[in-house]
């Protein structure tokens, strides 16, 4: 079936036989008749249109959302006609699009991650909008919805972007060690992406200013400056994104820029009298029927759940963080954030865990 749908779609858009355009517009199809002779549809005049959202729309991991679409005909035919339908999601850095759905009539095929998670919503004449199921984190992006009725084939984009944050992130070896796979490893590992361009300028403009290079989805390196200062490209430029531009992904080393959702369990805090060391923070958490959480989880608890912490917790990378929401004293500097003691070899203190709902 998908080998068939994929034939049918590649015949449709990039056959070898265009009919002279004469002012009319071509169906060009296998008759009902199922005798192999072919026939034409001629619509004198008719256009075809396919219209998406022209406003972003907004969800978070693990909801379900709805892409809407729509196409017509420009005038309205009036029969309902035999049209296939494509969905694809455009890569970041601009290279081949990733398929999606292609739908015929009530037959449809998902690719990849998407299998079992998307399907049409074909609730009115002209609907061809697509549905996911448990948003992943990698679903943040901009979708294509095609719509294809013989040899004519239009298409529109809409934004797909998740709630979310953007958070910097260092390994234990130090500054500048990843190339750009193992940016996204560590990324993945913190239960986090790499962030995309989009992403990193929301974080921007909600405060965020930091001054190492990290790389993005994209391949390109950059980092958000709210403050101009001296070692971060000069006093003299303006606030904004700073740009490496694209970096070579296997032999240049930067940070990385993550970024997590909303969570579907809780980050809670434990500790001992005495403390813990990693290993006893760790089986401190499985006591408790949970794990212990990962950066992005803290991150995420902090920003959309008010985690507020004035105590140093261990988490799975072996740093130790705490969160602070309402700035105090004696709790680190006078913004809100996700405070970093750094990657202790040693020392004791509380665990950070996570358990699913």
């Amino acid at each position: 079936l998908l080998l068939l749908l994929e034939a049918t779609l590649l015949q449709l858009v990039s056959g070898s036989h265009h009919p002279f355009y004469n002012g009319f517009y071509y169906n060009h199809m296998m008759n009902d008749m199922g005798n192999g002779e072919d026939k034409v549809d001629y619509f004198n005049g008719a256009r075809l249109v396919v219209e998406t959202s022209k406003d972003p729309v907004y969800s978070y991991s693990g909801a379900n959302v709805t892409l809407p679409c729509h196409y017509h005909y420009e005038p309205d035919l009036g029969d309902k006609r035999k049209i296939r339908i494509k969905w694809s999601k455009l890569r970041d850095d601009y290279t081949k699009d990733q398929d999606v759905m292609v739908a015929i009539g009530k037959t449809y095929v998902a690719f990849g991650d998407f299998k079992g998670r998307a399907h049409i919503r074909q609730g009115s004449r002209h609907e061809a909008s697509l549905v996911i199921s448990d948003v992943h984190l990698k679903d943040d992006g901009k979708y294509r919805c095609e719509v294809i009725d013989g040899l004519e084939d239009e298409n529109d984009v809409i934004d797909l972007r998740l709630r979310g944050i953007v958070f910097p992130y260092q390994p234990p070896r130090g500054q500048y060690r990843l190339n750009f796979h193992e940016a996204e490893q560590v990324c993945q590992d913190q239960g986090a992406i790499l962030a995309n361009f989009n992403q990193l300028f929301q974080a921007w403009s909600e405060g965020l200013d930091w001054c190492n290079a990290g790389w993005l989805a994209d391949g390109t390196v950059q980092y958000p400056i709210r403050l101009p200062r001296k070692p971060c490209g000069g006093v003299h430029l303006a606030p904004g994104i700073r740009s490496y531009g694209p970096r070579h992904r296997h032999l240049h080393r930067f940070d990385a820029f993550c970024f997590s959702s909303t969570l579907r369990g809780e980050v809670f805090y434990l500790d001992h009298l005495d403390g813990m060391s990693l290993e006893e923070a760790k089986q401190s958490c499985q006591d408790a029927g949970a794990e212990i959480a990962r950066v992005g989880q803290l991150y995420s608890a902090w920003k959309f759940l008010g985690l507020d912490r004035c105590n140093a917790g261990w988490l799975a990378d072996g740093s130790v963080r705490y969160p602070i929401v309402k700035p105090r004293p004696n709790c680190g500097p006078a913004e809100p954030g996700v405070r970093s003691f750094g990657f202790p070899s040693k020392g004791r203190f509380g665990v950070f865990c996570y358990k699913e709902r």
